[in-house]
């Protein structure tokens, strides 16, 4: 039904809208309308980050070949500055306080390089992580991609640069007496198990670091409580046998110490099985499995918000 209307002496017909009466929601529905920026359903944000992987790949070289530009040593520092710590850490723990108590040079030497090493791997993860989103910002407001892509690359970044850091350990663990053998293989799982953690622990950190940028400065003290309790430059079997047993396997169990003891478990000829704990495989999977799935829907549930406010 019309209605006229007279404005000016000029006649004016009005005629209901078939819109008329809808809410915002239902218009939305009716004419296929999105909010811009929405967060996708999980299905179609995991097929959307797998659209990305060649930006994702690009962008954690990328990362790693400006990491060192600016020194004049370049890429060898990231073989050169686990190798210092290295240095201080047998000085300081094996020399003076007598860490390796229980152990021979032999193996206390590569057991420590590699327990700085791994570590290192997941530290360096963890402090890109942590500023991923709210180091990124420019990028993330300018572009429309899966923001889990910024904290998956960098762990990818840590990654590789692992992997050019292997070379030295594998010198290391040879200077030492512990030549390859079918332990060795054991290395590929163990840095696949870790690598899906480390991703994990990424996504976690920086939704968390989005949220609250100082916690980028928090961090450095976590990582190094967390790497002092993990043995890093000790034995937790040695260090610990007076202790009762529970303590010993809660600290084993970590996941700081896990993935420690499975690359030294492979890599060092004397470092043998007694020093793991029970069921060290499958606790290994657990926190690959549990933190990574785990860390991926976290982020993902604050997808919408990243880079706003």
């Amino acid at each position: 039904m019309s209605e006229t209307t007279h404005d000016g002496g000029v006649a004016v017909s009005t005629r209901p809208s078939p819109d008329d009466g809808l809410s915002p929601t239902e218009l939305a529905a009716k004419y296929g309308l999105a909010v811009s920026g929405a967060r996708p359903g999980l299905v179609d944000y995991v097929r959307q980050l797998w659209g990305r992987r060649h930006f994702i790949l690009a962008f954690s070289q990328a990362k790693l070949t400006a990491q060192y530009s600016q020194a004049k040593l370049g890429q060898v520092w990231q073989v050169a500055t686990p190798l210092l710590n290295t240095l201080v850490y047998y000085l300081i723990f094996g020399v003076i306080m007598k860490a390796g108590r229980g152990m021979s040079l032999d193996t206390y030497i590569p057991f420590l390089v590699t327990g700085v090493f791994v570590f290192t791997f997941t530290q360096s993860s963890v402090m890109a992580g942590v500023r991923a989103i709210s180091g990124n910002l420019g990028l993330v407001r300018a572009l429309h991609f899966p923001r889990a892509s910024l904290p998956i690359s960098f762990a990818l970044q840590q990654l590789q640069q692992l992997l050019f850091s292997m070379i030295v350990l594998f010198v290391v663990a040879i200077g030492f007496g512990s030549y390859p053998s079918l332990s060795w293989v054991l290395i590929v799982p163990a840095l696949v198990l870790q690598f899906f953690f480390n991703t994990g622990l990424a996504l976690i950190v920086a939704r968390l670091g989005a949220k609250t940028p100082d916690l980028a400065q928090l961090m450095p003290f976590i990582m190094r409580t967390w790497m002092y309790a993990s043995g890093v430059m000790f034995s937790i079997n040695h260090m610990l046998a007076d202790r009762p047993e529970w303590v010993v396997r809660a600290l084993q169990v970590n996941p700081g110490a896990i993935y420690m003891d499975l690359m030294r478990f492979a890599l060092i000829k004397d470092y043998g099985a007694s020093n793991l704990p029970p069921h060290v495989w499958a606790i290994a999977l657990f926190w690959a499995v549990a933190v990574f799935v785990g860390g991926f829907v976290y982020f993902w549930k604050a997808e919408e918000r990243y880079g706003r406010g």
